[in-house]
């Protein structure tokens, strides 16, 4: 399981005071952008410039639990759950201490950064690194 902080900020807030919700999308693929980076070695520009592949999200679920202010300190948390041949399953969780406050269910499909921009293969190299931190 990868763990990161996030110190909610200015930025994130709306004018009631608390996380504006789209901030959250953003969190999350910080989550899977450090994922790629920390587990899988590969960074998304590695990833794109080089490998000309990327990860873009094709489907999410979410649920706000309990709102978050400026100030806190969210602990996420991002599991793998599932990987195929060209898409992978992610959960992810943000607590304050042992209070939930959002989760979601994110599925990603790996794209050819060509012309066609279809799905491709995840490539072997990468289901490897990926396998081994399923279910840690």
């Amino acid at each position: 399981m990868l763990t990161k902080e996030i110190k909610i900020r200015f930025e994130h807030c709306d004018p009631a005071g608390i996380v504006f919700y789209p901030h959250y999308f953003e969190f999350f693929n910080q989550m899977v952008e450090d994922f790629f980076d920390e587990q899988v070695r590969v960074s998304f520009q590695t990833m794109h410039e080089e490998w000309k592949l990327g990860v873009p999200l094709v489907h999410i679920e979410s649920d706000f639990l309990k709102a978050s202010r400026i100030g806190d300190v969210l602990s996420f948390s991002l599991q793998l759950s599932r990987i195929g041949t060209k898409s992978m399953d992610f959960y992810i969780t943000a607590k304050m201490g042992e209070e939930e406050r959002v989760k979601a269910t994110l599925t990603l499909v790996c794209v050819s950064l060509g012309e066609t921009l279809g799905s491709a293969p995840i490539p072997e190299e990468f289901i490897k690194r990926m396998e081994s931190f399923k279910g840690a």
